[in-house]
């Protein structure tokens, strides 16, 4: 039974592992000449035989005939070979299979643990590569089990991939059964075992999905130069046309909008802006903060910083909701932007700047990465709106508010 159960073993791992041949054949061999040295000291002078196809084997002992024994183990007398053939003579080499019964039931039970043991070594080193060279690139799975902090998924061969919360786009919800797109973030060894983390908040993951949608960009005519994003929220994708006959936005976009519009949508409808890329710094500062029209740019490159002045009415615009417009365009240029409304000359107004005696600077730099540059800009907008734009306590807006108030009172 013991015998039937390991060959049974072999036949198993033949049809359900993906092993190429050559492997298990040096397994299957390295276990049987283990547990030969453990029962005769040597395994050198055994022919093992395996028959992957079948699910068996044959294991032939060869031992030199001799008049006298001295080692049992590589040596046979004359007198019992001749009892069985009395063909052979002194210095030949007398074969003797193996039977599985002589490895007795605890040898039968050690080789089928020790071949279990290395397929599942060998399973895990084919996983962990696999997986490694598709790093950066978008697989498909389905949802199997969905916990607080992380989602397993399976793929098409049954492997586990965890997608975690934190590379979830915050919108993201998902099913059991439900089909996943992501791209495969990393591969660790975890206590032996390969653990493959996906993605969907990785910028490889945008450029893999725009790389399907869009066949200039698969074949290299069109290049995506820098991706930045909030997932879920906003993304800028620059691109740049070797070609001067394409249009590197037009072709993102598609006719009406058709090739966008899948990528959008696998993305819970984050807002994607695509900017035709330049190396002039003050044209792509230009395109970054579209729609919104600038007036003037002062750039520093020493504190890599950007001074942009933009007409009221674009102020909001430049800036994005809860900031993401300005932020990724700060991003996308590698400075940090700051947006100033311009003032007119006829507008009785004044700036921040000059309240710096009775209002924290601190305050009126937050008040300043909000479009807010002027006392009126300030009173303009509602209490509650400013706290949660500029990230400050609503007593804290309140009291600038009295501040500001009261100078145009003193004027009046």
């Amino acid at each position: 039974m013991e015998g039937l159960n390991l060959i049974s073993t072999f036949a198993e791992f033949k049809e359900l592992k993906n092993i190429d041949r050559p492997t298990m054949m040096s397994v299957l061999e390295d276990i049987f000449r283990n547990q030969l040295i453990k029962m005769y000291g040597t395994a050198e002078n055994f022919d093992i035989i395996i028959n992957i196809d079948k699910g068996d084997f044959e294991i032939w002992r060869n031992r030199e005939v001799v008049e006298v024994v001295e080692d049992p183990n590589t040596q046979i007398s004359l007198e019992e070979v001749s009892k069985t053939d009395d063909s052979y003579t002194v210095g030949e080499f007398y074969p003797e299979e193996v039977k599985l019964a002589t490895f007795g039931r605890r040898g039968i039970l050690n080789l089928r643990q020790n071949l279990s043991g290395r397929i599942m070594d060998i399973e895990k080193a084919n996983l962990f590569n696999k997986y490694k060279e598709k790093v950066g690139e978008i697989v498909v799975g389905e949802v199997y089990q969905v916990w607080k902090k992380e989602v397993l998924i399976m793929d098409e061969d049954g492997n586990e991939l965890l997608l975690p919360k934190t590379e979830q786009i915050p919108s993201d919800f998902f099913r059991k059964a439900d089909t996943v797109r992501a791209v495969v973030a990393r591969v660790d060894m975890k206590n032996n075992n390969p653990v493959i983390i996906l993605s969907r908040t990785a910028n490889e993951f945008l450029e893999r999905l725009f790389e399907q949608e869009v066949p200039e960009i698969f074949d290299g005519l069109i290049t995506i130069k820098k991706i930045v994003r909030i997932p879920g929220e906003r993304a800028k994708v620059a691109v740049e046309s070797y070609d001067e006959r394409i249009d590197p936005v037009g072709a993102c976009v598609g006719v009406k909008g058709s090739r966008i519009h899948g990528i959008v949508k696998e993305l819970r409808n984050e807002n994607i802006d695509i900017i035709n890329w330049t190396s002039n710094l003050q044209l792509l500062i230009q395109r970054a903060l579209s729609p919104a029209k600038i007036s003037s740019i002062k750039i520093n490159e020493e504190t890599k910083r950007v001074f942009v002045s933009l007409n009221p009415g674009d102020v909001s615009l430049a800036i994005g909701k809860g900031g993401s417009n300005i932020k990724l365009a700060g991003q996308l240029v590698g400075m940090e932007i700051e947006v100033f409304r311009e003032i007119e000359e006829d507008e009785d107004d004044v700036l921040l700047s000059e309240f710096s005696d009775e209002i924290d600077s601190w305050v009126i730099e937050a008040l300043r990465s909000i479009g807010c540059d002027t006392a009126k800009n300030v009173l303009a907008i509602s209490d509650t709106e400013i706290a949660r734009r500029a990230d400050l306590e609503l007593e804290t807006v309140q009291e600038v508010k009295k501040i500001l108030s009261s100078e145009f009172e003193e004027t009046n």
